[in-house]
């Protein structure tokens, strides 16, 4: 099985179709050979952080049953040749989850078996967490729990970091590409915001439903704003 995150930022004049397809794709995507969990997530302003939409920029996360699986459906399929012909550029990445906890729709589709994995200390890692916020706790998460996430794209050892959405503020999601485990832990460990906005959740319940999920990066291919966020891999690709 293999896990991929797709980034993609639409052209200009393409905010319309775009905005659609959050609506009209999940039923075709739904008929894909080999997909067998998948999100099609919208972004904020400010990175993806803030509450105004970003009509330009989506994500697309998916669990295949098989790597072929997956590289047929991103250089065959249909969907996603218009989704890549009305798009300025495109980052996918290939991941393998090392460490999943919490449900997302009832189910943690990164709950799988992969090979021995024990990545070096030194190797790229990404982070997800999600959650379905309670509508009565919507103002406290936006307040506490937006700004810590927007701060993590400029943590020590970040790479990449997006704010990603199902629905429009109660099902938010942020996704963050660090340089190695060890800074990824640095910042989770140490930094004190962080550390007292996961005991405020808790305490308060805020969410409905979370999750957690920890990858390491096989593969990074295309650009985000431009570039490789991990040109480190472009050796491997």
């Amino acid at each position: 099985m293999l896990t991929t995150l797709t980034l993609f930022t639409l052209q200009p004049n393409q905010k319309r179709w775009g905005l659609a397809q959050m609506g009209t794709s999940p039923p075709q995507l739904q008929k894909v050979s080999g997909l067998r969990f998948f999100k099609l997530a919208g972004s904020g302003n400010a990175n993806g952080f803030g509450l105004w939409p970003n009509l330009h920029r989506y994500g697309f996360m998916a669990v295949w049953d098989s790597a072929a699986a997956a590289a047929a459906f991103f250089q065959e399929h249909a969907l996603w040749q218009e989704y890549r012909q009305r798009s300025v550029e495109t980052w996918t990445l290939d991941l393998a989850p090392l460490k999943s906890h919490g449900l997302w729709d009832g189910t943690n589709p990164f709950d799988y078996e992969t090979l021995d994995l024990a990545p070096a200390d030194d190797a790229p890692v990404a982070v997800l967490t999600r959650a379905s916020i309670r509508w009565q706790k919507t103002w406290r998460f936006w307040q506490y729990v937006a700004p810590t996430s927007a701060a993590v794209a400029h943590a020590d050892g970040v790479r990449a970091a997006i704010g990603l959405g199902e629905l429009p503020i109660i099902r938010q999601a942020t996704f963050s590409v660090w340089e190695s485990a060890q800074k990824m832990q640095q910042y989770a460990y140490r930094d004190a915001t962080h550390r007292e906005v996961i005991k405020l959740t808790r305490q308060e319940k805020w969410y409905g439903e979370e999750l957690f999920a920890r990858f390491q990066v096989l593969r990074s291919e295309g650009t985000l704003d431009g570039k490789n966020p991990l040109d480190m891999l472009q050796a491997t690709v």
